[in-house]
């Protein structure tokens, strides 16, 4: 008799996205960084585990095989496409702050270059040397982006709580790329807003967005608009364009009536309330 059953501690399968808009959002993604110059040897990154995460990895791993190049580390929540990479020598090491599947537990088990990080290690705020800060490019999702950058991930476009914030406002802060990897709109609804249903992560921290229609960088980094202004193979725009084409598909998004009461505040990193979740009308 045993407690517990090992293979049940992740819930569903982690599958690369099948979906050709997703895929084309991951490679939009890795493209754009080998144009600007960032797939080097001893970069440091960090992608997630949805789908276009999962994909992103992957043609990270194609590029730097392609490249070969070596990153320094991937960090963050580790996945067994993460553990290909180490295994196969394109990364030196591994930081795992969240295993996400059996193959990352396994082999922070038995592989020495497969490092555990606590959450302090990780992204505290008052430290100097949490590793966000060395991160070179961070890979985010988002349920909403408005015009100025701003991303929510905490309430669907209706107003209604989704989940809580992660590390995703200290992956924006700290990394030196901020990219949000984003299809253009789900169910018909627009993910580019003038204004976000709730601001999670400010947007003087996100540099740039990804969809299936092409990329949006944030006017206040220059230095990689200058780096961009020459290709060819990707479209790139400004942000009210994207949200322009986004809505002669969907059109307008109607903003959910909210009332008075407030059911959440959401903290940024150092402790300031930036915005707050009020009950909506049903």
């Amino acid at each position: 008799d045993s407690i517990g059953d090992p293979a049940l501690i992740v819930t569903g399968t982690m599958r690369i996205t099948k979906s050709p808009t997703r895929l084309l959002i991951a490679k939009y993604s890795v493209d754009f960084l080998d144009k600007i110059g960032y797939i080097k040897n001893e970069m440091n990154f960090q992608t997630g585990a949805g789908g276009i995460s999962l994909a992103v990895t992957k043609f990270m791993a194609d590029k730097m095989r392609e490249k070969n190049v070596k990153a320094k580390f991937i960090n963050g929540g580790i996945t067994k496409y993460a553990v290909e990479m180490l295994k196969e020598g394109l990364t030196d090491s591994l930081i795992d702050v969240q295993s996400f599947d059996l193959e990352a537990i396994e082999s922070m088990r038995s592989d020495k270059n497969h490092f555990e990080c606590t959450v302090d290690e990780y992204a505290n705020y008052f430290s100097k040397g949490c590793l966000v800060d060395k991160l070179d490019v961070g890979f985010l999702g988002a349920t909403e982006v408005d015009v100025n950058f701003n991303v929510n991930v905490n309430t669907h476009s209706d107003g209604l709580l989704l989940h809580g914030i992660g590390g995703h406002q200290d992956v924006a802060a700290g990394c030196d790329i901020t990219m949000i990897t984003i299809p253009a709109y789900r169910n018909r609804l627009p993910i580019i807003m003038d204004s976000v249903t709730t601001v999670t992560t400010p947007g003087e921290t996100v540099d740039v967005i990804v969809t299936e229609m092409g990329i949006a960088i944030n006017p206040l980094r220059t230095d990689l608009i200058e780096k961009a202004k020459n290709i060819k193979s990707i479209p790139i725009m400004p942000i009210h364009e994207m949200k322009n084409k986004i809505e002669k598909i969907t059109g307008k998004m109607e903003k959910p009536e909210k009332k008075d009461r407030i059911v959440a505040l959401i903290e940024y990193r150092d402790g300031t309330i930036i915005d707050v979740v009020r009950e909506v009308a049903l």
